[in-house]
């Protein structure tokens, strides 16, 4: 079989952008449980259970950066609403307004418009989720004539672990739901040649779902879905990994990024010299933009210089609890390995990691002489929780 054919191809990039609208909007709903944003309401004597205030959702997005301004945060709330994601408590109006008008997440009250499309995503998910956090999990790296690749699927085993899983009841109905996922783009033949069926041939994800979705991602209707990449669990934007090009957005938490008016995540925003999104106060529609290509380093250390007795480093243990879209960081390097990019709203962040900090430990592994390849790999197939041990340069 020579492939999928072009057509449908462009229906699984179709599917795929549906799929981003989706995964976007359920990531900003466990947000806003998660703040408080979304809780029991009351107005005229009658409660609303699982309700936001319009006008205070839209503080909250301009206060955590996904919005610059308020007009900015109507247009992406809207997009929620034409797509059914959210609605109006009494369903009697079809604009988002900044008011203090309810809305609610359709998930919270079980109106969502769970058609045909919408549930291969959701079994997408929930089986990517499942096999993520297997303790053995089916995905590793294997070869197929002669070419490794990362995180695969067999797709025997694949059909196996279904059965076993009780998620089908035979095969035929595995291989059936195994044609579905890659119809809709969700996973691929690793050299995109091959349909899915229960053989030998190799498959892997094609979406990650873990990725931390900007809400300003939804406006950008015309530009290409963020390619996937094997790190992406860790990733804030690698934009183009055809190209070889290890490039990604650095963010520490102490500094700001020069951004006008779609900061930290503008998709469309140029790159200025230092490396971070430089001014672009409109929107683009061209393709994602290199940014930040170097290290974050001012110097390269060896093990035993961050081992050395009364050096300029000190240790620092951080306990990391991955939420429903990764850990928020990312490693780069060699013999040590380091922090190259902190994502400032993930749980990285929040339990104190910073960029340029070395990796020494993880859940108890010693990884000073290992790449950052491993140690990904290495927290990637370990449990939610991450405990790391790192090395910070202290400035006198």
């Amino acid at each position: 079989m020579d492939g999928i054919g072009s057509s449908m191809q462009k229906k699984a990039e179709e599917l795929e952008r549906m799929a981003e609208v989706l995964i976007t909007g359920e990531q900003l709903r466990l947000r806003l449980h998660e703040g408080k944003v979304i809780k029991d309401r009351r107005h005229h004597l009658r409660t609303y259970p699982n309700c936001f205030v319009a006008k205070e959702l839209i503080d909250w997005l301009i206060e955590h950066k996904e919005a610059c301004d308020r007009d900015t945060a109507i247009k992406i709330m809207q997009k929620l609403l034409d797509q059914s994601i959210i609605h109006h408590v009494c369903d009697e109006h079809r604009e988002f307004r900044d008011t203090k008008m309810f809305y609610r997440f359709r998930k919270d009250d079980g109106t969502f418009p769970l058609d045909s499309e919408a549930k291969v995503f959701m079994r997408g998910q929930r089986l990517y989720e499942k096999l993520m956090n297997a303790e053995n999990s089916l995905l590793k790296t294997r070869e197929e004539e002669g070419v490794a690749y990362e995180r695969t699927l067999v797709a025997a085993e694949f059909i196996d672990w279904l059965l076993q899983e009780g998620e089908v009841a035979s095969r035929e109905e595995a291989e059936q739901l195994g044609r579905r996922l890659l119809e809709h783009g969700i996973i691929q033949h690793v050299s995109d040649q091959h349909h899915f069926g229960d053989g030998r041939l190799l498959f892997q994800f094609r979406m990650n779902f873990r990725r931390r979705r900007r809400l300003m991602e939804l406006l950008l209707e015309r530009s290409r879905v963020i390619p996937e990449s094997q790190e992406s669990p860790f990733c804030l934007r690698k934009q183009n990994p055809d190209s070889g090009n290890s490039s990604f957005l650095s963010v520490s938490p102490t500094k700001e990024i020069r951004v006008v008016c779609l900061r930290r995540s503008s998709m469309s925003s140029s790159c200025g010299s230092s490396g971070y999104y430089s001014s672009s106060p409109t929107l683009s529609n061209s393709p994602p933009v290199l940014c930040n290509p170097k290290s974050v380093l001012k110097r390269q250390v060896s093990p035993d210089e961050l081992q050395s007795p009364g050096g300029p480093f000190i240790k620092k243990t951080f306990t990391i609890v991955g939420d429903a879209v990764g850990w928020g960081f990312v490693v780069r390097g060699s013999k040590p390995c380091y922090i190259q990019a902190v994502d400032p709203s993930g749980p990285a962040a929040a339990a104190g990691m910073k960029v340029c900090q070395f990796v020494v430990s993880v859940n108890g592994l010693n990884v000073l002489n290992l790449d950052y390849r491993t140690v990904s790999s290495l927290i990637l197939t370990g449990p939610r929780t991450v405990v790391m041990e790192v090395m910070e340069e202290v400035e006198y």
